[in-house]
């Protein structure tokens, strides 16, 4: 447990650096002691260390956004905390009067009563759940997107798999009574803009949607408490959801009869309205709806681009699977740039909403070999062999490849 102390200690150490000329919380480290290579044009990034994290790519100071080198992925199926990725919208960010002793969030809007409730009362006073659960920004991957697009170029290392714990938001919003009439539930964050004219970073889930019983209030990540960076002390958990929906240092939950009039509803976070979200590359969609749901993703982690492995001798090839909430049931690996294919071995399953473990041994001929790993869910769903493409560098989920030569 994060104490009083150890928060405000954090929040104010040296690694904290005033902006403007006064404390914003925003965390700058020293040098960065190494850099990080991501496989497209400047995709050279500094491994910096922030508190509570190891080093990571950084991408931009203010607000932080920090990138989970890839290796990571092949220490196991959970992303520890101290190597999460990072994401915020606003400069004032993460919000430097976080105290867990004082730390209160408000339920409002279309409900019978009005409630404020401590981070105290939310563990105390609603039944616990927990749940695995991938957080995966909507822009993961964006940087390898052809022709380029605007944002930030990250590589497939904005993603992550955490054991979130807290309290349903169902619970919490059945407390305060849902009038009749109510659509939508909207969510706003401690962390906020430095200019007035900025809009403030809010999202909302329709009603039925924030009733299903697996949307969550989290306070714990695999066991401890949230890091700062990643939402301390309460963050909204939408599994299957990209986490642009995910709304960090939780502030309000506000009851709607009506969609939500936000710049990051209305116009940021959307995606073409058609099956595949896509657009010929370079063209504009015709019309636009919010991003939702995870498509089907799959990557090889044991094994990185232009890897050397041995010739005609056994090699294990392993990764990791996910989708936005069906589970995945199959993965095929191929070692002949999608010619043939075969079934990979499904590890531990931790979930719907859970990284999926796989793995399969290969013997390969001397020369270059391209391998591709394939998955597939519950429904059916599985990953294009080309990739697509939308303005924004949204949803990403090609079938990956990684070259690799046996000698």
């Amino acid at each position: 447990m994060l104490d009083r102390r150890q928060l405000l200690k954090a929040l104010g150490s040296t690694s904290f650096v005033a902006g403007a000329g006064a404390l914003a919380g925003i965390p700058l480290s020293a040098a960065a002691a190494e850099m990080g290579m991501l496989p497209f044009a400047n995709g050279e990034r500094p491994l910096v260390k922030y508190p509570q994290k190891r080093p990571l790519l950084r991408m931009t100071t203010r607000p932080p956004q920090l990138e989970t080198p890839f290796s990571v992925f092949n220490e196991g199926i959970i992303t520890p905390n101290d190597a999460f990725f990072v994401r915020y919208h606003l400069g004032d960010a993460p919000p430097a009067n976080l105290d867990p002793d004082t730390y209160k969030f408000e339920v409002k809007g279309k409900v019978n009563t009005p409630l404020t409730i401590s981070l105290n009362d939310l563990k105390t006073q609603f039944q616990p759940v927990e749940i695995v659960a991938v957080n995966q920004c909507s822009g993961n991957s964006r940087g390898f997107f052809e022709p380029r697009v605007a944002g930030g170029q990250a590589g497939n290392g904005l993603m992550g798999n955490a054991r979130w714990k807290g309290v349903p938001l169902k619970a919490v919003l059945d407390k305060a009574g849902v009038q009749a009439g109510a659509k939508y539930v909207s969510f706003d964050g401690y962390d906020g803009p430095v200019m007035p004219v900025t809009p403030d970073f809010a999202k909302a889930l329709e009603i039925d949607h924030a009733l299903d019983g697996e949307v969550m209030l989290a306070y714990e990540m695999n066991g401890t408490d949230i890091p700062i960076l990643n939402g301390y002390p309460i963050r909204l958990i939408v599994p299957g959801y990209y986490g642009t929906y995910w709304v960090k240092h939780i502030s309000a939950n506000t009851v709607l009869d009506h969609e939500l009039d936000s710049f990051w509803m209305k116009t940021a976070y959307r995606i073409p309205n058609n099956t595949c979200a896509c657009v010929p590359p370079g063209t504009a969609p015709k019309s636009t709806t919010p991003i939702g749901k995870f498509d089907v993703r799959s990557f090889i982690t044991s094994l990185s681009n232009g890897a050397k492995v041995p010739a005609k001798k056994e090699v294990v090839v392993k990764g990791i699977a996910f989708d936005g909430g069906y589970g995945v049931t199959e993965v095929a690996l191929s070692t002949d740039g999608g010619h043939t294919w075969t079934d990979a071995k499904l590890g531990k399953d931790l979930g719907k909403y859970s990284f999926r473990e796989w793995q399969t041994a290969v013997k390969l001929t001397p020369g270059a070999h391209a391998l591709k790993v394939r998955a597939v869910n519950r429904i059916g769903q599985s990953q294009p062999m080309e990739p697509l493409w939308n303005p924004a560098g949204y949803m990403r989920n090609v079938v990956e490849t990684v070259n690799v030569h046996a000698a």
